[in-house]
């Protein structure tokens, strides 16, 4: 059985926020009770140390012969850094798009074509910019072996569009995860639990 304490650890320091009466705004237009925001987690090192290992445990447990660790700019950049160090991997990342000027890159660092690529990303909700950068690494010759995140809210669609491009997806915690740890920690109320399950379900026409 997982140990849930880094996620309880990442709800105490705020980098997820849980708030069913005021919801956040995503980019998308979406409503949600929750905000996870993994660059608080670079500003505590103990925190910061778990997450590079477990990361790099579903990396070492599931997949074999990784040439290339890649980040997902931005969010995926900091982990991916630090992962591909401790494994003494070249590291590159790509961008949401080419670059406006100079060689226009859209993957900055070296990734050469026929390599096993690991893709670093902090959270998976739809799963676009994953697979947007996913598919950047395939355009350009070489083999994802899998995306790997922190969280991931668990949306049938995430699923589905990691299907159509026959990419894989590992994450340590999902939303369920997440759901237990704040109910069993007291971060969130009996009915709040039941307004959550309910986001997550609906998330487009949640209110």
């Amino acid at each position: 059985m997982k140990s849930l304490e880094l996620l309880n650890d990442l709800i105490e320091i705020n980098s997820i926020k849980i708030d069913v009466n005021s919801p956040f705004t995503w980019a998308s237009g979406w409503k949600s009770p929750i905000y996870f925001d993994n660059r608080i987690s670079l500003s505590y090192p103990p925190i910061r140390k778990k997450i590079t290992n477990r990361l790099i445990d579903i990396i070492k447990n599931k997949f074999e012969d990784v040439d290339i660790i890649a980040g997902v700019a931005t969010a995926g950049i900091p982990q991916g850094a630090l992962i591909s160090d401790k494994l003494k991997l070249p590291f590159a990342y790509v961008r949401s798009k080419p670059k406006s000027h100079g060689m226009k890159n859209m993957i900055e660092g070296k990734i050469e074509k026929g390599k096993k690529v690991i893709l670093i990303e902090d959270l998976i909700s739809t799963g676009g910019s994953s697979i947007k950068a996913a598919e950047a690494i395939k355009d350009n010759g070489s083999y994802i072996q899998a995306v790997i995140s922190i969280f991931t809210y668990s949306f049938p669609i995430s699923a589905e569009n990691f299907k159509k491009i026959g990419c894989r997806h590992e994450s340590i915690f999902d939303y369920d995860d997440l759901l237990k740890v704040a109910h069993q920690k007291r971060h969130i109320k009996e009915t709040d639990l039941y307004k959550l399950k309910n986001w997550r379900d609906n998330p487009e026409g949640w209110k």
